[in-house]
């Protein structure tokens, strides 16, 4: 468990899946959550769940209206605020040729776009309080070409770009930014594609599994935490070795 003790964070996304894991670690190591979503039920229960110190706002990420309302809400809350977690976004499941324009500028305006506004408002802020950690959810499809993610994949890379930018320009305030790269999870997003947990079910990667939310959300943790303090800019790749390279099945075609 990584001490989050004191910490305030926001994690947008956090109504299910790796957004609602996230949430639940920064809890668990002490720290304190406000859980953004669209999905309001959801968000609701799942901050109920976390108890006293977990909050929940609904909000859009492609609204610079709706982030100021978050960021106030989590200072008259908190009290301050330590981190920030751009997990909210979208996939895409289509060849590029089939991609309609508008699903692919919808996947960069939340994906990318949303998470520009989010570490743009947080600064402020996280300057005010010392400096602080942002953490934005990229994915595996950001460290490499995957097939059927055109308005996804582009989306990730530029979350990476994005957080290389941040880091660079806000290390002398001492905010961190850096990225995280899911390979295949099981969550509610990626559901529908029928993958399934448990060893062996996903030859397509070294480690032969798909992750669970909570592998992700420790690395979430740890950027979040005083253990990262020396960590800026980097990208953490949390995908069972697919980025890594190919497997001996895929070589030997067994």
């Amino acid at each position: 468990m990584v001490d989050l003790s004191g910490k305030a964070v926001v994690v947008t996304g956090g109504a299910r899946g790796l957004g609602a894991a996230a949430a639940q670690a920064v809890v668990d190591g002490g720290g304190r959550v406000l859980i953004t979503d669209v999905l309001e039920a959801e968000g609701a229960e799942t901050a109920a769940k976390l108890g006293h110190a977990a909050r929940f706002l609904r909000h859009d990420v492609t609204s610079e209206a709706d982030w100021q309302a978050v960021l106030d809400h989590a200072v008259a809350e908190f009290g301050r605020l330590d981190g920030l977690v751009n997990n909210a976004g979208i996939a895409t499941g289509q060849f590029l040729e089939h991609e309609s324009v508008e699903h692919f500028r919808r996947c960069v305006e939340v994906n990318l776009v949303g998470t520009f506004i989010g570490l743009k408002a947080a600064i402020p802020l996280l300057r005010a309080n010392g400096g602080g950690s942002v953490v934005n959810i990229s994915s595996a499809a950001g460290l490499t070409g995957l097939a059927l993610t055109a308005g996804y994949g582009a989306s990730k890379w530029g979350v990476r770009g994005l957080s290389k930018i941040g880091a660079v320009e806000l290390a002398e305030a001492r905010i961190r930014v850096n990225s995280v790269h899911p390979g295949m999870t099981l969550t509610p997003m990626t559901a529908p594609v029928g993958i399934q947990a448990g060893e062996g079910r996903y030859p397509g990667t070294p480690m032969g599994r798909v992750g669970v939310p909570e592998e992700i959300a420790a690395a979430v943790a740890f950027l979040l935490s005083d253990a990262a303090s020396y960590m800026t800019g980097a990208e953490l790749a949390v995908d069972g070795g697919w980025t890594a390279g190919l497997t001996v099945r895929h070589l030997t075609g067994q």
